[in-house]
């Protein structure tokens, strides 16, 4: 005669069971997109530094030199362009003086910045020029090409000099890198994207 296998053991396969289970899908995450994972790793290393751990020294459209832990206190607008720009720049620009007008007294709260890629041509009185166009809350920088350079590295930003013939332009990352009040990345307003999604990223660090 078959003897049954009791509730009690019944309950202690079943947990037996579902721990397995559990294991088998961590070590899965862990293996497909844990934070061990060389891929996840990749795509942290690709992210904006935090505002305090860079190292550069810019000069603004008034003429004073900035580090970036002068920016540290407000949540930050940043993007990198250039006044020779013939399209992207002025567009974003533009789009970003939208956001600013949109967010009305609360802008004063929110440090925005224009940095240059083309140093070259972009001296501190060139951008004053070019940032009387746009928002005043937006500040143009500047600096040599070593500061530059220091500067997208740590936002992560490319660009590249394209000669054509006796002149050349500028080909760079496109986006407006969020920031909060603490130099902490949040998040990337993407080229054209619409104001019902850029202004929400802006308010959540105010």
């Amino acid at each position: 005669m078959v003897q049954g296998i009791s509730t009690g053991k019944l309950l202690l396969i079943g947990c037996g069971l579902l721990a397995a289970v559990a294991a088998v899908l961590l070590l899965g995450w862990w293996q497909v997109d844990g934070p061990g994972t060389p891929e996840r790793k990749t795509r942290e290393s690709n992210l904006p530094l935090p505002i305090g751990q860079m190292d550069f020294t810019l000069t603004n459209h008034k003429g004073n030199q900035v580090q970036p832990t002068d920016w540290i206190g407000k949540p930050m607008l940043v993007f990198f362009g250039f006044t020779f720009c013939p399209d992207i720049c002025p567009t974003t620009l533009a789009d970003i003086t939208g956001w600013l007008n949109a967010l009305g007294q609360d802008t004063k709260r929110i440090n925005v910045a224009f940095i240059t890629v083309d140093p070259e041509r972009d001296t501190p009185q060139a951008m004053a020029a070019y940032v009387k166009n746009f928002h005043p809350a937006i500040i143009g920088y500047t600096g040599s090409s070593q500061d530059i350079a220091h500067a997208s590295a740590g936002f992560k930003v490319k660009y590249e000099k394209i000669v054509s013939g006796q002149t050349y332009m500028m080909d760079h990352t496109a986006g407006v890198f969020v920031y909060d009040a603490e130099g902490r990345f949040v998040s990337i307003i993407d080229f054209h994207e619409p104001r019902e999604n850029a202004i929400p990223k802006i308010r959540q660090t105010l």
